[in-house]
């Protein structure tokens, strides 16, 4: 059985899942951070399955706005001198910059290079996202 040590100060990404922790590494620029970064895949979850976990030493500083975006099961919990001082389930975003892209190859965020693919969310429900600039709905299955 692998073994990965507690945090005495930092964040677990928990329940993410199976499959979407490298995808959230990614997206979350852990990659720029100057500390442990752990990426636990598949591991296993009574009420899932499977699932993946980050862990993140020593920072309580991420922006983690993308999260219920990507994975609407997450969890993040925020860990002090080795307790958890704080359980969170993000909400949707209601806007996302840089995250994705247009599909519509006339859209100015296409065709201009310094402009930012920015997104609102249009519907809560179904989640959702709109282009600012031409309203293309977001479409891929992230």
């Amino acid at each position: 059985m692998l073994k990965i040590d507690s945090l005495e100060k930092g964040i677990v990404i928990d329940h993410i899942t199976a499959g979407n922790g490298m995808k959230l590494y990614k997206l979350l620029n852990l990659d720029k951070l100057d500390c442990c970064v752990a990426v636990i895949k598949n591991a296993k979850s009574e009420k899932y399955g499977k699932k993946d976990i980050i862990k993140i030493d020593g920072i309580t500083c991420v922006d983690l706005d993308i999260l219920g975006f990507v994975d609407n099961n997450v969890t993040v919990c925020y860990i002090e001198n080795g307790e958890l001082i704080r359980k969170e389930r993000p909400s949707l975003p209601s806007k996302l910059t840089n995250v994705i892209k247009c599909k519509n190859p006339r859209c100015i965020s296409n065709a201009e290079e310094d402009i930012d693919h920015i997104f609102y969310l249009s519907d809560s429900e179904t989640h959702k996202y709109r282009c600012i600039y031409c309203e293309q709905e977001y479409t891929d299955n992230h």
